[in-house]
């Protein structure tokens, strides 16, 4: 293995080419009207969209990650399973009402509710209507035991949203940015009972009251009849069930087939992947989000002008932190969520995962992402984009990780689940605006230097590339040492060329062969 570094000059030219490839005089920001078509956005185009927004999270996946003591094929399996018929039957349903499908991620659908296009009242009643009817065809949609079915919380909103091109090859879901998105998505991330649960700002729109708690006020019965009767949608319970069902026959979901893929992750093609070719190996996972985005969009989101930075900014940011994951560490973005980026990062070979370098990797990366967005932070400042309150969290973790695609035939969406992969997700969320956080397993997994680091509560404040590369090299981790080494030597071969690729190996049948319940 190639040691992998981070390059501050390497970062700017990158930063700059972004900044320059899109300036502000080539960006429109246009109002969403009607029969207006959000697929396929123009990088270069962002529309002010009022809607609703659903967010529906499926309570029971972290049950299904443990339905076996170790974390091994089949729990996989059954994981990747039980989603992937939860999403054929929740996408008939978005396709059926014709909201707009933002997202499916593991556990969670973001779907905008933007008709009727002048009464806002009629579009939350429909929001209601909708998540309901996901919470009914899902519990009628598992199979077994060992694929049941999925319990459903609810989130909405309902405001003004800046939706963009989410920069996914082969997807054609735009990305909304906004109080809206974020509000709703928080909602049905925020307790652990079923059911529907509105913000005030949408209960005072259809003349609910409010409520000092959100998170533990959900709709009744009665308000949720309401609003069924308002919205009369397409899709009935029974209907969506008996073609989804019908799919299923026509459309065999087949049985997941597991191989590990030859490190790094940066050669992982996801649009080969599917139920019969999903990978499965040890490696490292990390969720590095904007903090502070929301609120840089509200505070723009009405000015044109201003708004065009607001593009600029998430544009520019999150091109450079998935450089920074794929160029520099030669990992894999699993996908965009809204202003956070989801990747993978593996090393060893395609047989077994080096552990500790791939926890020393994954450090170095982390410290490689924040001083890239402090860099990226001042080019756009002299640019005229100040963005200096955003923030960057990131958490990461380390275990068994799978990467596939799941969903309806023609639109098979991305998908990396696993016990780490949630881990990670509540990392970053524990973290604030400049810290860094490691799971468990890859604290333990890492070396001491690692373990030193980080410290007993595994989150550091303000940790960039310098602070990780010195941080585990001075206490004798070989990575950063090597990291550190060639760094240094490349400063000193002026116009020297790139080594060419490593020997490509096939993929090979297996998952995790580790110790410890790895297997």
């Amino acid at each position: 293995m190639s040691s992998r570094t981070w390059s501050e000059s390497r970062a700017e030219k990158r930063i700059q080419a972004s900044i320059d490839d899109v300036p502000l005089s080539d960006i429109t920001i246009k109002k969403y009207v009607r029969e207006t078509d959000l697929s396929n956005l123009s990088k270069k185009v962002a529309y002010r969209v009022d809607g609703v927004h659903l967010y529906a999270d499926i309570l029971n996946l972290k049950d299904m990650l443990h339905v076996t003591e170790t974390e091994g094929e089949t729990c996989h399996r059954r994981t990747l399973r039980f989603l992937n018929l939860h999403y054929r039957a929740v996408q008939r349903i978005v396709n059926n009402e014709d909201t707009v499908l933002v997202d499916f991620h593991n556990q969670r659908l973001h779907t905008v509710v933007t008709k009727p296009y002048d009464d806002e009242a009629q579009r939350i009643h429909r929001a209601i209507a909708i998540g309901q009817l996901i919470i009914d065809v899902l519990a009628r949609t598992g199979e077994d035991a060992d694929h049941p079915a999925a319990k459903v919380r609810v989130g909405i909103d309902s405001g003004l949203a800046l939706a963009v091109n989410n920069c996914r090859r082969g997807h054609r879901e735009p990305l909304f940015l906004g109080e809206p998105a974020n509000h709703a998505a928080k909602r049905s991330g925020g307790g652990t009972k079923a059911g529907i649960y509105l913000t005030n700002t949408a209960r005072k729109v259809i003349s609910l009251k409010t409520v000092s708690d959100e998170d533990a006020s959900a709709l009744t019965a009665d308000e949720i009849s309401i609003s069924q009767g308002k919205a009369a949608l397409v899709s009935t319970v029974d209907k969506v069930v008996a073609d989804w069902k019908a799919d299923l026959k026509a459309n065999p979901i087949g049985r997941f087939e597991f191989t590990a893929h030859t490190p790094p992750y940066a050669g992982l093609d996801f649009e080969s992947l599917s139920v019969t070719a999903t990978r499965r190996q040890d490696a490292a996972t990390v969720y590095a989000d904007i903090d502070g985005f929301t609120k840089y969009v509200s505070a723009n989101i009405t000015d044109d002008e201003k708004a065009k930075h607001v593009v600029r900014s998430l544009r520019v940011l999150r091109s450079e932190l998935d450089a920074v994951l794929h160029t520099e560490f030669r990992g894999r973005k699993v996908r965009f969520i809204g202003d956070c980026v989801h990747g993978l990062l593996v090393e060893g070979t395609y047989a077994t995962t080096d552990e500790e370098t791939t926890v020393s990797n994954m450090v170095l990366c982390a410290g490689g992402m924040r001083s890239s967005f402090r860099l990226a932070l001042k080019l756009l400042d002299a640019a005229g984009t100040n963005a200096k309150s955003l923030g960057l969290q990131i958490g990461f973790e380390y275990g068994p990780m799978t990467a596939t695609r799941l969903g309806m035939k023609g639109s098979l969406i991305r998908c990396s689940v696993s016990r780490g992969v949630l881990t990670a997700e509540r990392e970053q969320g524990r973290c604030k605006g400049a810290e860094t956080a490691i799971g468990e397993t890859a604290y333990k997994r890492g070396s001491q230097a690692v373990r030193d680091l980080f410290g007993s509560n595994r989150i550091r404040a303000d940790m960039d590339y310098a602070d990780a590369v010195d941080g585990l090299a001075n206490k004798g981790d070989k990575t950063a040492k090597a990291a550190r080494t060639g760094a240094a030597g490349a400063s000193l071969l002026q116009g020297a060329t790139s080594s060419s690729g490593g020997y490509g190996f096939r993929d090979s049948p297996a998952g995790p062969a580790k110790r410890d319940g790895f297997a």
